[in-house]
């Protein structure tokens, strides 16, 4: 794992100690802080939230506890990267709400 840069105090042993509906969700809240940075039109707020998303995303794919998911957050990262240099609010929000349907938990909690 490459060092962190936004999230320099998070160590790969807290991340993995966290269920995997708050790991999506966490990330689901800097998606929306992107979100609210694009609807705002403050492009560099939302590229910051982007690259904690781009962290969070990777510590996540490192989880040994979710093997089954690896496919479907690596799609999620290339297409956030897709995002990240064409910014769109509505490709944004699908996303965000594509993520948190990865875990019926996590789906629970915001719906």
């Amino acid at each position: 794992m490459y060092p962190l840069i936004y999230h320099r105090n998070l160590t790969t042993h807290k991340w993995y100690s966290y269920p995997r509906h708050q790991q999506l969700l966490m990330i689901a809240n800097e998606m929306n802080r992107a979100q609210n940075a694009l609807l705002k039109q403050d492009q560099d707020s939302a590229i910051h939230a982007w690259e904690r998303v781009f962290e969070l995303t990777d510590l996540t794919v490192s989880d040994p506890k979710n093997p089954q998911l690896m496919k479907e957050l690596l799609r999620f990262r290339e297409l956030l990267g897709e995002v990240f240099t064409k910014p769109d609010t509505n490709i944004n929000k699908l996303l965000m709400d594509t993520l948190v349907s990865l875990d019926p938990q996590a789906y629970n909690m915001l719906n």
